[in-house]
């Protein structure tokens, strides 16, 4: 029996004519795209997920230099950065951990995912592979902030890994067997809300449509005070699964400063305004040029490139791998956009990262 192909899906108006926007505008270095399982949605679906509150992270971070939370990261007088730089390339021992790709649901806690897998890298790249380890978006969303999916600011989980360390966990399980790098190795705090298909093509995404069943718009459960049932030792005890840092958290400010970070620290959390556009990202060199404001959305830079001329940066973002390219974005770089260049916490460099010793009084 032959089958007939199914429908195309309706694309709601306004959508369509953003796209037919997009499509029309010179210069344009990105592909849009709608696809059946967000076509239906107006621009600005993206909402929920842009939990970096306020959504310009600037006056926060210089708040927090100025109580001498935050070191400013200036790039020295004769550093020249190479055309292109990857992190999991430089540092392979650590790829593992840094190609992680992780999923938020439909949860606003993209704040906590950004510094959670930033913190990872760093963490690995600092100790040469000795705690090649993923640190609990679970912990740091739900016990760094009382309300996770409603938000946060990019400098907290910096200060929640320092303060009390963080358990180590993986991403939600089960997942389709193909997302997860650590799957079954017995994390301490797997991410507990489900996978979600995010915006943009579906290039074979398995996964349920944001407010689809299955993928509900997420408020934040209790944070964990124990590891999950399936956690193996050594990782099976909440409080001493703590991994810690002594050290600066740092803030670059601009390319150069950025660049230099990266090359000799590893991936850093940065925040930047979300357009209505960025929805219908499909591959390229995104830069803004149709729509409003949408929020503040924190992803982590790995490292960057030129293409036919055209500087950018490498993004990781968190709403699984098969978004975008493979997890990734690519985000025109030099020209601040969004603010992605003015918005940026990491651990320095230099900073001792090692498992946090058990309190007499928990023993």
């Amino acid at each position: 029996m032959k089958m007939e192909p199914c429908p195309p899906a309706k694309v709601h108006p306004h959508r369509a004519a953003q796209i037919a926007e997009l499509k029309a505008t010179a210069g344009l270095l990105w592909t849009p795209a709608a696809h059946p399982r967000f076509a239906e949605q107006a621009p600005g679906a993206s909402k929920s997920l842009c939990g970096v509150i306020p959504v310009d992270q600037t006056q926060v971070i210089e708040a927090a230099i100025a109580r001498g939370e935050i070191t400013r990261f200036s790039a020295d007088e004769n550093y020249v950065a190479p055309d292109s730089f990857d992190s999991a390339t430089n540092w392979p021992q650590c790829a593992k951990v840094i190609l992680d790709i992780r999923d938020q649901s439909n949860c606003g806690c993209c704040w906590a995912f950004g510094g959670t897998s930033a913190a990872s890298d760093r963490m690995c790249i600092a100790t040469n592979a000795s705690l090649l380890l993923p640190l609990s978006a679970q912990d740091i969303c739900f016990n760094s902030n009382f309300n996770g999916c409603g938000g946060g600011q990019i400098s907290t989980p910096w200060s929640y890994i320092q303060r009390t360390g963080a358990v180590t966990g993986s991403q939600q399980q089960p997942d389709d067997g193909k997302t997860d790098p650590f799957k079954g190795m017995g994390f301490c705090s797997s991410f507990s809300l489900p996978h979600c298909h995010h915006h943009g093509p579906t290039h074979g995404d398995p996964y349920p449509a944001e407010g689809a069943s299955g993928c509900a718009s997420q408020s934040s459960p209790r944070g964990p005070t124990a590891c999950d049932a399936d956690a193996k030792a050594p990782h099976n005890e909440f409080n001493s699964d703590k991994y810690t840092f002594s050290g600066n958290t740092i803030s670059p400010n601009g390319e150069s400063s950025i660049q230099q970070a990266i090359q000799e620290g590893g991936p850093v959390e940065v925040a930047f305004t979300v357009y209505s556009d960025f929805e219908n990202y499909g591959g390229g060199i995104y830069h803004h040029a149709s729509g409003g404001q949408v929020g503040g959305h924190a992803v982590r830079i790995v490292g960057w490139g030129v293409d036919n001329g055209v500087k950018y940066w490498k993004v990781a973002n968190s709403w699984n791998p098969y978004w975008g390219e493979k997890g990734y974005f690519r985000m025109i770089r030099g020209q601040n956009e969004g603010g992605i260049e003015s918005q940026v916490t990491a651990s320095s460099a230099n900073a001792k990262w090692q498992k946090r010793a058990v309190q007499s009084w928990l023993v």
